[in-house]
């Protein structure tokens, strides 16, 4: 199984690469783990909200094309957006839903939306919508919680010490 994180947006602050690679080269042994960054559309000063959602529909189309590019390649992968109207779960119920996954053979693609949000058409074709919070976090932020979730949910899969959840 390998996991990929479509991510609208590039060049991100030193301290959120940071955060991102020191999750990332952990979870490497448990799971194969990549980030496909879509370039965020240049944006007007006073956007219209017509504006803001030609951005996310533009992004949108973006993020499919990704996703059904390794769809194409004959690999099954579950697009799982990152959305604030979407199920809040667990760390135990995501780790029981790669875990799913790895059981089916199928890869997974999660959805981090630009400055507007995940456009209707990408979200239409989710296998699963994920709120991590009913709060609205920064998109840099998403990222780092992201993989540190991930691989939380790998260190509970695999029996490793890093997740404490039941020992208190």
């Amino acid at each position: 199984m390998k996991a990929r994180i479509l991510a609208v947006g590039q060049k991100m602050p030193a301290w959120v690469q940071t955060g991102f690679d020191d999750y990332y080269k952990r979870i490497q042994p448990m799971l194969s783990t990549e980030i496909v960054e879509i370039p965020a559309c240049k944006r007007a000063k006073n956007p219209s909200p017509a504006e803001l959602e030609k951005y996310a529909i533009t992004e949108g189309g973006l993020i499919l094309q990704a996703h059904q590019a390794k769809n194409s390649a004959g690999k099954r992968e579950q697009l799982i957006c990152l959305d604030v109207r979407g199920k809040n779960l667990s760390t135990e119920d995501l780790a029981a839903k790669v875990g799913e996954a790895m059981q089916l053979g199928d890869d997974m693609a999660f959805v981090i939306g630009g400055a507007d949000g995940i456009s209707k058409e990408v979200l239409a074709h989710a296998t699963f919508k994920w709120s991590l919070s009913n709060l609205t976090l920064p998109h840099p932020l998403v990222r780092v919680l992201l993989m540190e979730q991930l691989y939380r949910a790998m260190t509970i899969i695999h029996h490793h010490p890093y997740h404490r959840g039941d020992y208190f």
